[in-house]
C-alpha cells in the first residue's frame, strides 16, 4: 500500500510519501491555559479555540484544563506527489471524497483542472470535526474557524449538505491549512513522535515554493548573459532540497543554456539529459534552440538524442 498512515506511536520511515493532518500529543503542565499553548505552539492565541473543539472540551458547558490532561494538537499533513496521481484521487483517498479536490488544490496555491506536479510535496489540511450545538450554522462555524461569513457555501459543499440546515449533533468537517507551527510548536511535535508527521515534512515544501519563487530570476540571469550567475543560482536550487519533476526539468534546461555559452560541453550535455528525463515532452526543436545547443544534447547519442 502507497500510503502510510502517521500516528503517536508509529514514526513514519524516511521514504514515507504521505503525512496525514493529525494531531500530536501534548500533556498540560502547571500555570498552561489554552491561550498560552496556542501563542507557543502556533503564534496565535485566538488558535485556542481549535484547541477546544479538537479535545471537545466545549461540551456539557465546557471542561477546564488541569496539569497532566493530554492535549491533541491539530497540524497539517503533507504528500509527495508520484505520477499519475491526479487532485480529484488525492483528495478521496487523503481528504474522505474527491469533490473536495478544489480545496485540496487551493490549499496549494493552484486550482483543481491543472494537475499536481510530479514530485511536488503537497500540503493536506487537517479536519476539525465540529459538533453542531445550539443556533451553529455554515455561517457562524464559517466565521469562528476560517474568519469569513462568505466561506459558509465551502463548508456546505466540503460537507455535502446540500444547503440545508444544520441540526445539534451534526458533525461539520473544517478544512484548516493555516497551522504552522513555532519552533516550539515544532519541538513539541517532535517530542509526541510527530516531527515527520508535521512540520518536519513541510521544510521540503517551502524549499519548492521558494525556488518556483525564484525560477524567473534564474531565467533574467540567462537572458541577460550572466551564466556564471545563472550556474550559481541553479546549482543552489538544485541542493536547496527535493523539487518537482517540472521544477527540476526548468532548472537544468537554464543551466544547459548557461553551460553552453560557457563552453562548458560535459555539464551542458549533461544538463540536456537531466532536462529531458524530468521533462519527457522536451524536444530538440532547431527553430526553437541553437545549433551548440542541439550538438551539446546529441553528443555520445542516448538520451540526449531527438
Amino acid at each position: 500500500m502507497r500510503t502510510r498512515l502517521c500516528s503517536i506511536t508509529l514514526v513514519a520511515a524516511a521514504s514515507l510519501l504521505t503525512v496525514r493532518a493529525a494531531a500530536f500529543p501534548y500533556v498540560v503542565r502547571k500555570g498552561d491555559t489554552l491561550a498560552s499553548i496556542a501563542e507557543r505552539f502556533y503564534g496565535k492565541i485566538q488558535h485556542e479555540q481549535l484547541l477546544v473543539v479538537a479535545n471537545g472540551l466545549d461540551a456539557d458547558g465546557g471542561t477546564p484544563i488541569v496539569p497532566g490532561m493530554r492535549l491533541e494538537v491539530p497540524a497539517v499533513g503533507h504528500h509527495r506527489v508520484v505520477r499519475g496521481e491526479t487532485w480529484g484521487g488525492l483528495a478521496a483517498e487523503l481528504l474522505g471524497a474527491p469533490h473536495r479536490a478544489d480545496k485540496l488544490a487551493m490549499a496549494n496555491g493552484t486550482h483543481a483542472w491543472i494537475p499536481p506536479e510530479e514530485g511536488a510535496e503537497i500540503l493536506v489540511p487537517y479536519h476539525l470535526r465540529v459538533v453542531v450545538r445550539g443556533t451553529d450554522s455554515t455561517l457562524t462555524i464559517a466565521y469562528r474557524f476560517l474568519g469569513n461569513v462568505t466561506k459558509a457555501w465551502e463548508l456546505d459543499h466540503y460537507n455535502g449538505l446540500g444547503g440545508r440546515t444544520l441540526q445539534r449533533g451534526d458533525v461539520v468537517l473544517v478544512p484548516l491549512t493555516d497551522l504552522a507551527l513555532t519552533a516550539e510548536g515544532r519541538e513539541a511535535a517532535s517530542a509526541g513522535d510527530h516531527a515527520r508527521c508535521s512540520e518536519a515534512a513541510g521544510d521540503e515544501r517551502d524549499v519548492q515554493l521558494r525556488v518556483q519563487a525564484e525560477l524567473p530570476a534564474l531565467l533574467a540571469d540567462v537572458r541577460g548573459g550572466r551564466y556564471v550567475d545563472a550556474v550559481r543560482r541553479g546549482n543552489g536550487f538544485l541542493t536547496a532540497g527535493a523539487l518537482s519533476r517540472p521544477t527540476l526539468a526548468a532548472v537544468h534546461r537554464q543551466l544547459l543554456e548557461a553551460y553552453v555559452a560557457l563552453d562548458a560541453t560535459g555539464l551542458a550535455t549533461a544538463a540536456c539529459a537531466d532536462w529531458r528525463a524530468n521533462d519527457p515532452s522536451a524536444r530538440l526543436d532547431p527553430v526553437r534552440l541553437s545549433p551548440k545547443i542541439i550538438a551539446a544534447c546529441t553528443r555520445g547519442g542516448g538520451r540526449g538524442t531527438p
